[in-house]
């Protein structure tokens, strides 16, 4: 005989979650500000996270939100000691550990980073994202066997994952595999920073064919460094096109727009000619299969306007003392790039430089750090010349006037570089692909030397070889 199936127990009600003053749940809220974090409007995310955190002190979810944002308003210590605590509170979240080790890799402690990376993936070892994250610290730690390998297996999972075909490239470039590396570099427009640099285009892409009745419109589609190292490129472009119109950002105009093959420069997108084809100016070098060896373009390859270079020329004779160096000065580069905490650096720390003999600086900088105006007069004769560095054909008039630059890894050493001016150049580690590993030359730039960080986040080493190296110049007699 069965047993009676009447009415049973009810269960014990749940204990209903404590809300926050206005009724509204922590998760509730946070999921507020997670959408306010994704779209970008971080003092919004940072105060309801702020609002949670008031009410429930110790809510890992909470203090792991709020450190995530605050990573992204550049609060990087801030955000480490946050995700630290939620992470104590609540080990074993993948995601959090991910986001710390790139905030230790932005603040240079490599070896944190390294171990918060890895326990990202052994937690969740089948995500992509997570391996590719992993790879560039793996970069970072001169372990390139291990980041290629994190990196193949990302590819792996996810055969179109665009960072970490970038990411790819720039290991292979950088050891100087440049035919798989401009293969892989492509990818670096399938990433969300990539598909924003050019508009819906109309026109066929172009892939280095013959086009001997037609137009072909190149764009400088990356930084102002990117667009003066491959411009070396346009002229073998051109040769195989009727004409080339080269659009690029205005200030770029007085240096570029005189290249040989260049027909018309553009600096909005509304002024575009008709024409058959497009391609970026980053792509060229792998249309034509440019190798360490064949690196194209005689030294110069970019000249400065002769009326400017007398301007400058005749104000310096009046405004400098003669029979001493002139040494041109950047140290610090566009604080919206990605690695610019890592590149530059105050005026302050270059002090070491500036009374090692008979010399006087130049300011390249623009625009003009506050924090770095009161230093300025601790090098000799230097001044502010930032508003009048009104584009970089003035900039390289100034240049061509300097005997020598000493510039953090910025805009200022690739266009030096293209003058066939010497230029020493301070490279942080880890460094960018194009100068490569461990050497103190660039096949890029015949006339620079390197000074290279051993380990990230220090320059006082740098500082160093560049004060004895600096000494040694200043004691040779001068040319001019």
């Amino acid at each position: 005989m069965s047993q009676s199936t009447g009415p049973q127990a009810a269960a014990p009600a749940a204990a209903p979650e404590p809300t926050l003053p206005g009724g509204e749940t922590a998760d509730q809220a946070l999921g507020r500000a997670q959408t306010a974090a994704q779209a970008k409007r971080f003092n919004e995310a940072a105060g309801i996270c702020e609002d949670v955190l008031a009410t429930f002190p110790e809510h890992p979810a909470g203090l792991a939100l709020l450190g995530i944002v605050k990573a992204m308003q550049n609060d990087q210590e801030r955000g480490i000691a946050l995700l630290q605590r939620a992470i104590q509170l609540r080990p074993g979240n993948p995601s959090w550990y991910a986001h710390l080790s790139s905030m230790c890799r932005a603040t240079n402690r490599i070896e944190e980073a390294l171990v918060a990376g890895q326990e990202s993936v052994r937690l969740d070892p089948n995500n992509a994202d997570h391996l590719v994250n992993l790879s560039l610290i793996f970069t970072d730690a001169d372990d390139q066997e291990k980041s290629s390998a994190c990196l193949l297996r990302a590819l792996g999972l996810n055969h179109k994952h665009a960072d970490g075909h970038l990411a790819m490239a720039q290991n292979l470039l950088a050891a100087g595999d440049f035919e798989p590396g401009w293969l892989e570099y492509e990818w670096r427009n399938e990433t969300e920073a990539g598909k924003l640099t050019m508009p819906a285009m109309t026109s066929a892409p172009w892939n280095g064919m013959r086009i001997p009745n037609g137009r072909l419109l190149l764009v400088g589609d990356q930084g102002y460094g990117d667009t003066i190292q491959f411009a070396r490129v346009i002229g073998e472009a051109a040769s195989r096109v009727q004409e080339v119109v080269l659009g690029c950002s205005e200030e770029m105009a007085p240096l570029l727009q005189d290249i040989p093959g260049v027909t018309q420069f553009c600096h909005r997108w509304t002024d575009v000619p008709g024409h058959a084809a497009h391609c970026r100016l980053s792509s060229l070098p792998y249309l034509f299969g440019v190798r360490p060896d064949t690196i194209p373009a005689p030294i110069p390859y970019l000249k400065a306007d002769p009326a400017r270079i007398a301007y400058w020329a005749e104000r310096f004779q009046a405004q400098l003392p003669a029979g001493v160096r002139r040494i041109g000065l950047a140290w610090t580069g566009r604080p919206t790039h990605p690695n610019d905490r890592r590149r530059s650096v105050p005026l302050a720390q270059l002090l070491p430089l500036a009374d090692l003999g008979p010399a006087v600086f130049v300011s390249l900088q623009k625009p003009m750090p506050a924090r770095d105006v009161e230093h300025i007069e601790k090098f000799s004769h230097m001044t502010d010349l930032s508003n009048e560095l009104t584009n970089f054909g003035e900039t390289a008039a100034v240049i061509e006037n300097l005997d020598l630059i000493i510039t953090v890894d910025t805009s200022m050493g690739h266009l030096s570089g293209a003058l066939g001016k010497p230029v020493w150049i301070m490279i942080p580690k880890a460094a960018d692909w194009r100068w490569m590993l461990g050497r103190t030359d660039s096949p890029w730039y015949p006339s620079a030397r390197l000074f290279r960080q051993d380990k990230p986040g220090q320059w006082e080493p740098v500082l160093t070889s560049l004060r004895d190296a600096l000494a040694e110049e200043l004691a040779k007699p001068v040319g001019r």
